[in-house]
């Protein structure tokens, strides 16, 4: 039987410009919000702690998170 990846949480390795399906799914989560992310509308993540974000807002919240505890 045939596993649908529709409604599921996929898991990627980011690199720079793009990112590797590890585990098949069709969105993410963002780190910040929770929000789904659909892969096919995903534009923001960090490389450095390997997660992903809805929007440019909430990865310049990621970037000052980590500012300020490093």
């Amino acid at each position: 039987m045939l596993m649908s990846n529709r409604d599921r949480v996929a898991r990627l390795h980011y690199m720079p410009y793009s990112f590797r399906v590890l585990q098949a799914g069709d969105h993410v989560l963002c780190a910040v919000t929770g929000q789904r992310i659909a892969l096919e509308d995903l534009r923001y993540w960090s490389i450095a702690r390997q997660e992903p974000y809805a929007s440019a807002e909430a990865s310049a919240q990621a970037e000052l998170k980590a500012a300020r505890a490093g």
